[in-house]
């Protein structure tokens, strides 16, 4: 249930709507209500209830859009998680799979595709005077709304679907796809500045004010696009560092003691306090790391009756990696283990390195831990 309320599955795909929806259904009831009243007023009180079918109606042209990305995916066998109809409209979530720029790019548009499609059936029917009242009127309305989808949906820049036109773009041309997300994602940040200023500026050089409704809508709809494209931004950036992820090369010099050992022996093998030293049960298993201020506390008439595990912190269950541990792997299998330390061993089980999850932060982020001065 934390998708939101299941619809059910349509071609194998399981749909949601989530919670987050009722708000932009309250909001088009609120807001469009009493513009329809206005303009009918034989609706009464029922202008509102045209106004919530406008709702549903926007639900369902969004639902179509995500069920095009999803479909033209299948063809590509690129499987389909969920779809999830939300506050900004939805979204169809993918497992993994390969992509490619020009699928990318098929995927992407056929979202758009499918709204236009949507127009241009809607205005046939208005061309052909089947409706009249009600029915006309949201029949008309269904018309500009998938218009209007499609075509901002086209505009290249991310999080919108004609952004995946500049990332393949630029893919194709330097190979990369995450400097693709990148270009993509600072066309989508200038897409959403245009906007707020194309809609807020001009009444403002007038002299006048933007209605709230008008306002408040611009202000959530780039809100939307800043945060997509800052988003696609920060995750390009970071799969951009995932190839620094090794565990030879992160983790820092370890040996590996028996957990029958005693304080001596960390001493003799790390007199310093280095290299690391770990814990392993009678199978070579790592269990634990030795604290080195824990090992400064002993006494030195007591260190050959304190056995390691008096002295150590104990490793989560399976904390330990291969060494020849990378990239994409290692960051999948470390994200499936507690704590903040795991082992590395060679081919032959030996541990050869300790390896700290803050060292691979750093590694993917660029950025040190921030120290927050307290004990």
């Amino acid at each position: 249930m934390k998708d939101g309320i299941p619809l059910g599955r349509i071609a194998g795909i399981p749909v949601y709507l989530a919670y987050s929806w009722f708000i932009i259904a309250a909001f088009t009831v609120i807001v469009y209500g009493p513009a329809l009243l206005l303009r009918n007023h034989f609706l009464g009180v029922g202008a509102y209830f045209v106004a919530f079918a406008y709702a549903l109606l926007l639900a369902i042209s969004v639902l179509v859009h995500e069920l095009a990305h999803a479909l033209s995916a299948k063809a590509f066998n690129w499987p389909t998680e969920k779809i999830v109809l939300n506050l900004w409209g939805g979204h169809t979530q993918f497992e993994n799979y390969t992509a490619s720029p020009g699928r990318s790019v098929v995927v992407a548009l056929a979202g758009p595709a499918a709204n236009f499609v949507l127009a241009g059936a809607a205005w046939l029917l208005l061309a052909a005077g089947v409706f009249t009242g009600v029915a006309d009127t949201l029949t008309n309305i269904l018309m500009w709304a998938n218009f209007l989808i499609g075509v901002f949906n086209v505009l290249p820049g991310l999080p919108l679907d004609g952004g995946r036109l500049v990332e393949s773009a630029v893919w194709k041309a330097t190979g990369s796809q995450e400097k693709g997300t990148i270009a993509a994602g600072w066309t989508g940040r200038a897409i959403a500045v245009v906007l707020f200023v194309g809609v807020v500026g001009p009444p403002m050089l007038s002299g006048t004010s933007t209605d709230l409704p008008t306002f408040a809508i611009t202000l959530l709809v780039c809100s939307f696009l800043w945060m997509g494209a800052s988003g696609a931004i920060n995750n390009a950036t970071l799969r951009s560092r995932v190839h620094l992820v090794s565990a030879a090369a992160l983790a820092e010099p370890a040996v590996g003691i028996p957990n029958s050992a005693t304080v001596a022996d960390v001493l003799s093998v790390a007199p310093y306090g280095f290299p690391a030293v770990v814990i392993c049960a009678p199978d070579g298993r790592p269990q634990g790391v030795v604290d080195p201020a824990a090992i400064a506390a002993v006494p030195p008439s007591e260190i050959y009756g304190t056995f390691v595990t008096a002295v150590s912190t104990p490793l989560a269950d399976g904390a330990y990696v291969p060494w020849t541990s990378r990239g994409q792997e290692l960051i999948q299998y470390l994200a499936q283990l507690n704590g903040g330390e795991y082992a590395v061993v060679d081919d032959t089980g030996v541990v050869t390195g300790l390896l700290r999850q803050q060292t691979v932060v750093t590694a993917i982020t660029g950025k040190e831990a921030r120290r927050s001065g307290r004990p």
